[in-house]
Order: structure tokens, then sequence, then C-alpha cells
């Protein structure tokens, strides 16, 4: 008869409590994209909406920088450890590679529209997933790619497709796929490193503040010089709650560089998944958009990515290996 050995069971209970907090996040995220789109349709402006989502981001971890020493001590841990050769350098830039999501939403989603938009998008950091946790970028280790995760994946993918199947219609670009695709890789691979740069940092703020500078850097550089191009400057709504995106990103940055390093990142972005259908089914039925009603496949594809999450997670090999502080597995 196998035994659960003592050691094995913290990280196991710690695992599965993490489940459900993947789907909150999710939630979070939906809020956040209804609060930046409606910041991008004020504006008319993706780059700029882009840049102040960073900004805001960016001065709300600063402000929680200054009143955690712990934190404030974390800058200097990660500086020792990438000068040490501990730390890639690479790692740092988490913030920037994932602009590249938020900045495709300002440049083609209305191309494409929001459906196909999102089942781009998903598809990428599915596919991110599977790589990132394949090659072993995350805190997690290596996991390998079995007949669990593969399943569980494309699960989440028909999830995506069935729950807006009713929308997808019409001619649109389909070069324009490109960047919703490349964008999702993108987030697979800042989950991953922000989660080393928490675990170096000793600190989910340290790497909460790094990620927000980095992608305000890139945003800020961006929207100036489409500012530039166009010669004009949008006038800024003045309703606090259409800033709150950057708000709610502060939460999910800073949450998900802690729970990837038990979840790994491909179930990260299944379980976040699952929980944005779930809630983006609430808000488009409690304050639905345009008069449009919820359709029977929308509530299907919400219950099958929740079966997606279940896959995965009994998948095995989530959570059990993990990369210590020094770059060594610890056990």
């Amino acid at each position: 008869m196998k035994l659960t050995t003592p050691s094995h069971q913290p990280r196991r209970t710690a695992f599965a409590a993490a489940i459900p907090l993947l789907v909150v996040l999710g939630g979070v995220l939906a809020v956040q994209t209804r609060f930046n789109g409606e910041l991008g349709r004020n504006l008319d402006d993706g780059f700029l909406a882009a840049a102040l989502i960073f900004s805001v981001g960016f001065v709300l971890a600063s402000l929680g920088l200054l009143t955690s020493r712990n934190a404030r001590q974390g800058l200097k841990r990660v500086y020792g450890e990438v000068r040490a050769g501990r730390l890639p350098w690479w790692a740092l830039l988490g913030g920037a590679v994932g602009s590249v999501f938020v900045l495709g939403q300002g440049l083609v989603a209305s191309l494409l529209g929001t459906a196909i938009f999102s089942i781009a998008a998903i598809a990428g950091q599915t596919l991110g997933g599977l790589l990132v946790d394949r090659l072993g970028i995350g805190t997690g280790g290596k996991r390998p790619m079995n007949r669990g995760r593969i399943l569980g994946s494309f699960l989440a993918l028909a999830a995506v497709a069935w729950s807006v199947s009713s929308d997808i219609g019409g001619d649109f670009p389909t070069a324009a796929l490109v960047l919703p695709i490349v964008g999702g890789l993108c987030l697979g691979w800042q989950q991953a490193v922000n989660g080393r740069v928490r675990l170096a940092a000793e600190s989910a703020l340290t790497a909460t503040v790094l990620n927000f500078f980095c992608g305000s850097v890139v945003t800020i550089l961006v929207a100036a010089v489409h500012i530039a191009a166009v010669g004009r400057f949008p006038a800024l709504p003045g309703q606090w709650w259409l800033y709150a995106g950057g708000m709610t990103a502060v939460l999910f940055i800073a949450a998900t560089s802690v729970l990837v390093r038990r979840t790994g990142v491909l179930l990260l972005g299944i379980g976040t998944t699952a929980g944005q259908l779930l809630v983006s089914l609430l808000l488009d039925t409690v304050f639905p958009q345009s008069g449009r009603a919820v359709g029977w496949t929308t509530v299907a594809g919400t219950l099958l990515a929740v079966v997606a999450v279940v896959v995965v997670s009994l998948s095995g090999n989530n959570g059990t290996s993990v990369v210590g502080p020094r770059g060594r597995a610890a056990r």
C-alpha cells in the first residue's frame, strides 16, 4: 500500500487550495478587461490606454513598496541574484513582454471582434503554457507534456470556442490573428518569469513593482511615438473607475507570481480562463452590453472550461518540484 508522506501532504494541500484562487483571479481579469475596454473606447486610443493602465499599476505598487521594508529589501536581493548569475537578467522583463497583449487589445481587437480575439489569445496562452512548463522556465521546474495536460488544453480551447461560437461570423483580416496569439504566448512567459523574480526577491510586491516598471516604460514609449505621429493627445476621461483596470492588474500580477510556483503556467492559464468565463457570464447576464442575451453555448462553454481545470489538476506533476531561490530544486 502506498502511503502519502508528511512532506508531500502540505504541497498537495497548497496546490488544491490554489485552484479556486485561480478561478477568482480569472474573474478579476474579466472585470479588468471590462474596465480597460471602456477606457480605450473613451480615449479612442489603445496605445495611450495601455500606458495609463501600466502607469496606474506602477504608482499603486510603488506606494506599497514604500510601506514594506521586506519589498524594498527584495530589490536588493534581486540585484544580488542577477549580479551573481543565479537569476537571468531577462527574467526582469516580464512586464515588458506582457505589454504585447495589452497593446494587441488596442490594435486589433476591434478588427477581429472580441470573440475571435479571445480565442486567438487564449490559444496562444495555452500553447505557451505547455511550452514554458515543458522547458522549465518557471519556478516549478519541468512539467511533462502528458496526455492529461494535453487533453485539458484542448478542452480549454474547446470551451472558449464553444462559448463564443454564436458570435463568430463575417469576414475578418486573418493576418491580424498573429498579434493576439503572440500576446497570449507572452502572457504565459510573463507569469513564469514573474514567479522566478518573486522567489528571488522573497516578495510578491517586489516582483509586481518590477513588472509594472518594465511595462510602463515600454507602453509609455510606444504611446509617445504614436501621439507624436498622429499629432493629437486625447482628452482624459473624468470617471475614476475607468482607471480601475490598473488597480485590478496589481492584484492579478502579485497573486499569479505566487501561485505559478505551485500550479505551473499551463494550469494557471486554464484556471484563470475558467474564472474569466464564469465572471464574464455573470457580467453579461447582470450588465449586458448592446442588449445581447447570454446564449446556451456560453453557459455550456463555461462548464467545459471548469472540466478542463479538473482534468489538468488530476494529470499529475503539478506543484511537486519547486525551484529554490538559488536555482536548486526544493523537495
